[in-house]
């Protein structure tokens, strides 16, 4: 299990507030069967017209190609419960998300991905919107263990996070598949109680 205490990189900024999973990857994306190329996806209907050329979109612009930090507004990642929106933003290189606050469901997917979802005022989120569009080769450091949001020049702004991401988060346990292998003898104990798992037999002939 990988342990995720600290994420450091450079930002981009979407502005808007209730910005939802439909927005954040179109409904029609849902349909294949992998997550293989929900990198391609995130806000896709408003990073190109209907002929398929690019617009203005922070996503596209080359001074925020390589950015992991994503910094947003109020109530992001609202409406359905759709993992494929936070699973978009991690494949297109995301690793973790500044904002004021968050749809629950949308911010527990983002956690079993490793990619912390985590809060400030909305009068830091201000000042670190500002930051990024004036430098966007600034690097920004979301601190779990300090429950900071470390700045350029040193200096540093409070985050708010539940106390169960946080602990997935900083002791590796947000990582259910690593979890699961690294107790198999448990977990075949367990399905060895199990009376589905002993004695199958065909069932009878229709």
């Amino acid at each position: 299990m990988s342990d995720i205490k600290q994420v450091s990189g450079r930002a981009l900024v979407v502005w808007g507030h209730d910005i939802d999973t439909d927005r954040i990857v179109p409904a029609r994306y849902l349909k294949e069967i992998t997550f293989s190329r929900m990198g391609e996806y995130p806000f896709f209907d408003e990073r190109y017209d209907s002929d398929g050329n690019p617009v203005d979109h922070p996503f596209n612009e080359a001074r925020f190609q390589g950015a992991e930090v994503l910094v947003v507004n109020r109530n992001f990642g609202c409406g359905s419960s759709r993992e494929h929106a936070p699973q978009a933003l991690y494949r297109w290189g995301i690793r973790a998300i500044i904002g004021e606050s968050f749809g629950p469901i949308f911010a527990g997917s983002s956690v079993l991905l490793g990619m912390p979802a985590v809060m400030v005022s909305s009068e830091d989120i201000g000042k670190l919107m500002t930051l990024v569009e004036s430098d966007p080769q600034a690097e920004f450091t979301v601190d779990l263990d300090a429950k900071k949001v470390r700045l350029p020049d040193g200096s540093d702004m409070d985050l708010d996070i539940s106390d169960g991401h946080r602990n997935a988060l900083t002791t590796g346990s947000w990582d259910s598949t690593a979890l699961l292998l690294g107790n198999m003898d448990e977990v075949g104990k367990t399905a060895g109680k199990l009376p589905y798992t002993k004695n199958f037999e065909d069932p009878a002939p229709l």
